[in-house]
């Protein structure tokens, strides 16, 4: 998979804006209106900002989890089935609000095992409805600690999902896979013996903070 940048991705939203704001304060210049150009400008800093990508240095402990997302914990759970794990499984919830950086990153390293897109609506991310009825994209992953799955769900502002992952891939602990556009929710799914490091309120920077981590004797 080639290195995936959220600059990059972005640039259809954001460069029109900050183009236009160009071109308005050298043709308005003459007349002293090259102010007008402030109101593109701000609309594709904005832009630019829901797509910033700047470099991580992920510290990648091979017993540690980490936050696939930027964001709030939305909930922290156990569930003894679900159709996006295989078995009961302890789940954690991230909301991503539009000031949150958008790109997300692999928990940990592994092989993804498959992924699996579902078309659905677009309800608020802070539901926690909209983990069963929206459009989301699951990725499966094989660990050496068990299976984990990262599931990113579209919200209401959200309406484009991105992953570039695909099966046969490996991925290394807090490596880029993809992002949602403009905020949304992400959900890990990881094995019922790992002990959680996150409360619901507590923010998250991916690839960064340590959600979860495996007990050893």
């Amino acid at each position: 998979m080639p290195p995936f940048n959220g600059w990059r991705e972005g640039l259809p939203y954001y460069g029109p804006l900050l183009g236009a704001a160009l071109v308005l304060a050298l043709a308005l210049r003459p007349w002293g209106w090259s102010w007008v150009a402030l109101i593109p400008l701000a609309a594709g800093l904005a832009a630019a900002a829901f797509f910033r990508d700047f470099p991580r240095q992920c510290p990648g402990h091979p017993a540690v989890f980490y936050a696939p997302a930027d964001g709030t914990v939305a909930a922290v759970e156990d569930l003894t089935e679900t159709p996006h794990y295989e078995g009961p499984c302890r789940r954690i919830s991230i909301f991503m609000s539009v000031f949150n950086a958008h790109v997300n990153r692999a928990p940990c390293a592994g092989t993804v095992r498959d992924v699996r897109y579902a078309p659905g609506r677009y309800r608020d991310a802070r539901d926690p409805e909209s983990s069963q009825v929206n459009e989301s994209n699951a990725v499966w992953l094989d660990t050496e600690h068990g299976p984990v799955t990262v599931r990113q769900i579209a919200g209401a502002v959200a309406r484009r999902i991105v992953c570039p992952a695909r099966e046969g891939m490996q991925l290394s602990a807090g490596q880029k896979f993809g992002m949602i556009r403009f905020g949304s929710r992400v959900e890990l799914y990881l094995p019922t013996g790992v002990h959680v490091l996150v409360k619901v309120g507590d923010r998250t920077r991916a690839g960064l903070t340590p959600v979860a981590r495996i007990d050893t004797p």
